[in-house]
């Protein structure tokens, strides 16, 4: 694993604890595309993401990550992940992250799949 991978989701986690929209903003690229599913539509541009998120935003807390990489290379990352909330929901994530050459990310897709 690559340190810039590393580095960017810290940064998610940052953001996913803060809600703060600046650590939002900053895991993306002006233009980047952010999907919350597979065939969802695209959250379009910094802006929407930020609000998107916002929207459907955890509280801090909530929920623990645990988290390994797949496949990673400077443009492209693949990461599995098990998110765990205090009320007992258990999600299996893979998140598919395109980065740009400064590190943040263009485009990105969390397949995520609640355990039964």
């Amino acid at each position: 694993m690559t340190e810039p991978i590393a580095s960017w989701i810290e940064g998610y986690r940052r953001a996913w604890e803060s809600n703060d929209a600046a650590d939002i903003g900053a895991l993306f690229t002006e233009d980047a595309e952010y999907r919350d599913g597979p065939h969802s539509a695209p959250w379009i541009g910094r802006e929407q993401i930020v609000e998107r998120w916002l929207a459907q935003r955890d509280e801090p807390g909530e929920a623990r990550f645990e988290w390994e990489v797949l496949s990673d290379d400077p443009a492209l990352s693949f990461v599995q992940g098990v998110s765990t909330y205090a009320s007992g929901r258990v999600y299996d994530n893979l998140w598919v992250i395109r980065r740009d050459t400064d590190g943040r990310a263009s485009a990105f897709t969390d397949w995520w799949i609640e355990r039964g």
